[in-house]
């Protein structure tokens, strides 16, 4: 959620924000909005000041022997008035606060302006693609033929977008999810946690999933949300938290199942992996210092890049224009790797610095060091890495033209020493 002083001062710097978001401008409807909880607030102090005046009186009429019915009258009125405008302030801060709640971050000034996709900007690649002597096949195409991947049989249980793997490939999904928390916990400092996979209301609208994108979840019949990643119970771990600086920054990690209803994706990546209702993700979240987090984003890219970089599987580094990032973030990097079998880039990471815009709403602070009152912390969140797409990304670019799969040297320890799938090795 946005600063709503920063909004009532710099009215203009939020238009200009939405603007390069594609937004139309929303400053004026925010400071009429404040402006009304502002003159309730102004309202009810005068009445409580007028009432602690009047209380005194009644003190000094009794001890004087005085009729002090008239001012008890009066004092009640002031009460009557007093519960009047607490409710119109109530009102009014929800009333903000609701429309604050759907009104997306700023980006950062070195967020590039752009619609869509097609105007991020490449920051770095891997190095060369290499060109297979064979037609590659799409990944789907190489599990269904070695018979460890099912997409017909998962649909009799399942429906549409859900895969069960089998033997080996089962194994190597595993393996993936065990490289990337042993890399990320033992070289790169993250903490790993194992979360809740089932939230309450109050947790998604922390990393502002809810309200806005409540059609791209799955809620249960008592109310509980499956969450869409596990950056919602990681980022989390800060809400109604007050850290010394010295904590800072906490950065962990997790390898959970998420579920997403894919309600905007009619069409899209039907067949295969790429787009499921279930599917597994090893997450990074970092809580940081407002001064560090620039510094914690290019960090956590780069512990996400590492993992291709072990797999070595060849990807781009890309920086979202104004038109392609997300709601919360003001700032996002998506790695893209690269699947010769499609023949394109496709995201396999994206990695966002939200700075204070979900601790505003988990109410997430630090106490600066030797200073007075409390600050915001600004959170981080990345894919460190999709599981499923690393699988993808293994299959097609490890494949070989008989159809088996080379199993890549980083995996082959918790492979069991295996070098290869579907080949007698």
């Amino acid at each position: 959620m946005l600063d709503v002083k920063w909004i009532r001062e710099n009215p203009a710097a939020l238009d200009e924000a939405l603007r390069r978001r594609g937004l139309a401008p929303l400053g004026d409807q925010v400071q009429a909005l404040d402006q009304k909880r502002r003159a309730a607030q102004t309202e009810a102090q005068t009445v409580q000041a007028e009432h602690n005046k009047l209380s005194k009186e009644i003190g000094i009429a009794k001890s004087k022997g005085q009729d002090a019915a008239p001012i008890l009258a009066k004092v009640g009125e002031l009460k009557a008035k007093q519960a009047a405008l607490e409710e119109a302030m109530k009102a009014a801060d929800a009333e903000l606060e609701t429309f604050l709640a759907v009104v997306p971050n700023a980006p950062a000034a070195d967020v590039p302006f752009g619609k869509s996709e097609h105007d991020n900007e490449i920051k770095r690649r891997s190095g060369p693609i290499a060109k297979p002597e064979f037609e590659p096949k799409q990944h789907f195409e190489l599990g269904e033929a070695l018979g460890l991947m099912d997409f017909e049989q998962a649909g009799i249980i399942s429906g549409a977008r859900f895969t069960i793997l089998k033997g080996a490939l089962a194994r190597l999904e595993r393996a993936l999810a065990q490289f990337m928390l042993d890399l990320h916990t033992t070289e790169f400092g993250y903490t790993e946690v194992s979360p809740p996979l089932l939230v309450r209301d109050k947790a998604l609208y922390g990393t502002a999933n809810l309200p806005k994108f409540a059609e791209d979840l799955f809620r249960t019949t008592n109310d509980f949300w499956l969450i869409p990643t596990a950056e919602v119970p990681l980022t989390n771990l800060a809400a109604g938290k007050l850290f010394d600086e010295k904590q800072l920054p906490q950065r962990f990690t997790a390898h959970t199942a998420c579920f997403r209803s894919e309600a905007g994706a009619a069409g899209k990546d039907t067949r295969g992996m790429l787009r499921q209702h279930q599917f597994y993700k090893v997450e990074l979240v970092s809580i940081a210092h407002p001064d560090q987090s620039e510094e914690e984003h290019e960090r956590m890219t780069k512990c996400a890049e590492a993992v291709l970089d072990r797999l070595e599987l060849p990807y781009r580094t890309v920086l979202l224009c104004t038109g392609d990032m997300g709601f919360a973030s003001k700032k996002t990097y998506d790695i893209e790797v690269w699947l010769p079998g499609q023949g394109m880039y496709r995201e396999i990471s994206s990695c966002s610095n939200c700075g204070d815009f979900q601790a505003r709403r988990m109410d997430a602070r630090f106490r600066p060091a030797g200073q007075k009152g409390t600050r915001y912390v600004h959170t981080l969140n990345g894919s460190g890495i999709a599981v499923g797409r690393a699988l993808i990304a293994v299959l097609e670019n490890y494949q070989r033209a008989d159809g088996s799969i080379a199993v890549p040297q980083a995996l082959r320890p918790y492979m069991g020493g295996m070098k290869a799938i579907g080949a007698d090795e």
